[in-house]
């Protein structure tokens, strides 16, 4: 199974209304996928997900579409900088060794 860690670092604090927007539709597509496992933590201006599939393919196939599809391409337009990982795992992890893990992780960074 696969594993992806993100996290997200708004440009500013009033942005966080335009991520809980697209958060909404995107949890709500998830809902809808192969997705096995879930979860979110945040405050301020940085927050974080994490999400369980099956496969790469399942995981790929949500990323590239919907809702997570339409957030990836205005995500220059709130964040400061996204960062995420994919990690073979049997289940979540807990959030020290996600943190950790997200050091090693891709970076985006949008001025």
């Amino acid at each position: 199974m696969k594993a992806t860690i993100t996290s997200i670092k708004l440009k500013g604090p009033f942005r966080f209304f335009a991520l809980s927007a697209r958060a909404y539709k995107i949890i709500k597509q998830l809902k809808g996928s192969a997705c096995r496992d879930f979860k979110k933590k945040g405050w301020w201006t940085t927050h974080y997900t994490m999400t369980l599939w099956d496969s790469e393919e399942d995981l790929k196939a949500f990323a590239r579409s919907g809702a997570h599809r339409a957030a990836m391409q205005a995500s220059g337009a709130i964040a400061r900088e996204i960062r995420t990982i994919t990690v073979d795992a049997e289940e979540l992890p807990d959030w020290p060794e996600a943190y950790a893990l997200l050091k090693k992780g891709q970076v985006f960074s949008y001025d």
